[in-house]
Parts: structure tokens; C-alpha cells; sequence
């Protein structure tokens, strides 16, 4: 009897300790959710695998490279890295690993790693599909650990890290109601009435505007607000719902020429001339674009031209390098 209760009690035990979660997980992913969210709409990259990925790497920010490096991705030097490094026994002794300035800066170069060739096939898999995510990153050779892809999925699905997609079913109504014809001996005269439809009223300017805001969670960067561009999204008719004209709205977000994607950022004012102080200098990598710095930073293109010397038929930055935010006096 003795016995029984001693098995009945350690169960009870081990099943309470498997329902607990890691408290330093938990409060690295309240950390990083939003800026991994941010990387999955301007990258593409699953904001479930950036964190399970941050998470496994770094032991959610107490690992060594995290700590001395702010390093969250294990990402080694690799032939075009021209920042400061730091070196660590991994797969061999005195391994080089990229060092950088924040852990923000981390999980961006992260998402340009990403962008390499050796990844392209991952950008062939649904967003949503975040275990086939897993086992390509693996195939790529992004770990040698042989359970890298299951040991993803597992702090995916332990820490719900995966957003919930639901998908709208088209239901057919209950009853189908069919035309009965009705054959008559003598002809007769069948008149057609296209009545006009029932009146609705139409939304006022204020009450699109409330409508499109209600649909679009609004963001901060830079002290200035935006939403993320939805499908279906486009300059025009989301400067109708904001009630300006859509050459404002694109002069705005530096997007003449330019067609308005599902993820972008749609800024709704004029974004800054610069930021702040701490930020005056910031390091880039190489395959960013000018444009994508200015909207992720919510600084004018041209500004960052200006203070950089960037003539206009320079578009993507081809080597890491610190550039000015800012003119510095």
C-alpha cells in the first residue's frame, strides 16, 4: 500500500513538473515576441522558428555567445563578416562568431542570414508550416545537432509560440430554394423588373477611417505610428479609407514606383528627419536595402542619403557597415 501511494505521488509530481513552464523562456518570449513578429512581416521567416530558434540557441539569453556577444543565434563569422568577433569552442576549438551591439541587432542578422542562397528553399514553404520550417533549416545546415528540427518544434508546441490561423470555411446554406417552371397552353407576357437594390448608407470619411483602424492593429516606431498592409492592400484604396490622397500616403513611406505588399508598413505621416541620439550611428548588412532601413527606422529615405553621401542610384548596402541616422554636428 506503502508503495502504491509512494509511485501515485511521484507521478502526480512528475506530471505537475512537465505542466510548468521554464520561467526564463517564458520571460524571454514576452521579451522577443513583438520583434520577432516584426522580422516574420518584413522577411518572411516564421515568428515561431526565429524564437524556438532564439530560444535553443541562446538558453533564452544566458548562453555564453548571448552574454559576451549579444550573439542569440550561434550565427558564425562567415567569409563576408567585417564586424568584431568572438571565439568559442562549438563544433571545433576557437570557432569565430559574429559579435554585435545589441540583441535586437541580433535577431535582424539573423533574418538576413536567412536571405542567403544556401536558405532559399525555405522561402518555398508556407509561412504557417513552421515544422517543415524546422527540417529544412536542418537539411540547409543550419545545426549539426541530428534532433535540431525536432527540438525546434517541441518549444514551438510546448510554449505555443506558433499564431492561430484559422481558416473560414464557406458554409452552403440549409435549404436551396429552386425555380419551379411552369408550362402554360396559351403564351403569355413575362415582364422582367430589375428594382434598384435597398438603400445603404454610406460610411462617412471618419467612419472608414474607424473601420480600416479597427482592421489594422496600430504600431509605433520612432515615435511615430503605422499598421502592417494586410492582403488585398493597396496604396489607393488604403488612402481612401484614411481619407488623404494616395500620392501623400506614398510620398509618406518613400513608395512612389513602388506596389504596396502584405507586411509593409504603412506609415500614416510623414516619418523623421532622424533618430535619437543613441542610435546616431547603426550598423547595416550587406543585401539591406535603403528603403527598408528607412521604414523599419521611421526615417525619411532622403535623410539617410543626405547624411551618408548615397547617391539615388544606390539602393542595397553591399558590405556591413555603420551608417549615420542622424547629422552630426
Amino acid at each position: 500500500m506503502k508503495k502504491t501511494l509512494v509511485t501515485l505521488l511521484a507521478l502526480a509530481v512528475c506530471s505537475m513538473g512537465h505542466a510548468i513552464k521554464n520561467e526564463k523562456y517564458v520571460r524571454y518570449i514576452e521579451t522577443w515576441r513583438d520583434v520577432a513578429v516584426r522580422q516574420q512581416a518584413d522577411y518572411g521567416i516564421p515568428s515561431a522558428i526565429i524564437l524556438a530558434q532564439a530560444l535553443l540557441e541562446s538558453s533564452a539569453g544566458q548562453s555564453e555567445l548571448a552574454v559576451n556577444a549579444k550573439n542569440h543565434f550561434g550565427i558564425k563569422c562567415a567569409g563576408d563578416w567585417m564586424g568584431d568577433v568572438y571565439r568559442y569552442d562549438d563544433d571545433a576549438r576557437g570557432e569565430c562568431f559574429r559579435v554585435y551591439n545589441d540583441a535586437a541587432e541580433s535577431f535582424r542578422d539573423h533574418s538576413l542570414f536567412l536571405k542567403r542562397d544556401r536558405y532559399k528553399s525555405l522561402f518555398e514553404i508556407d509561412v504557417k508550416d513552421y515544422k517543415s520550417w524546422a527540417y529544412r533549416l536542418r537539411e540547409c545546415g543550419y545545426a549539426t545537432d541530428p534532433l535540431y528540427a525536432q527540438k525546434l518544434i517541441r518549444i514551438i508546441e510546448e510554449y505555443e509560440l506558433a499564431e492561430p490561423y484559422v481558416k473560414q470555411t464557406e458554409q452552403e446554406p440549409a435549404s436551396v430554394k429552386k425555380a419551379v417552371v411552369v408550362t402554360q397552353k396559351e403564351p403569355i407576357a413575362v415582364f422582367t423588373q430589375n428594382p434598384e437594390p435597398p438603400y445603404v448608407k454610406p460610411l462617412t470619411a471618419a467612419e472608414e477611417k474607424e473601420q480600416f483602424m479597427l482592421s489594422h492593429r496600430k504600431l509605433k516606431q520612432n515615435g511615430h505610428s503605422y499598421v502592417l498592409a494586410q492582403e488585398g492592400d493597396t496604396y489607393s484604396n488604403v488612402a481612401f479609407r484614411l481619407n488623404i490622397r494616395e500620392r501623400q500616403l506614398r510620398e509618406w513611406n518613400d513608395a512612389l514606383g513602388r506596389e504596396l505588399k502584405e507586411g509593409d508598413r504603412i506609415y500614416m505621416a510623414s516619418k523623421r528627419q532622424s533618430v535619437d541620439k543613441e542610435k546616431a550611428l547603426m550598423w547595416v548588412h550587406p543585401g539591406e536595402s535603403i528603403w527598408e532601413i528607412s521604414q523599419r527606422e521611421c526615417i525619411q529615405e532622403a535623410k539617410i542619403r543626405e547624411y551618408n553621401e548615397i547617391p539615388n542610384d544606390i539602393r542595397v548596402f553591399r558590405t556591413r557597415q555603420q551608417i549615420l541616422m542622424r547629422k552630426i554636428k
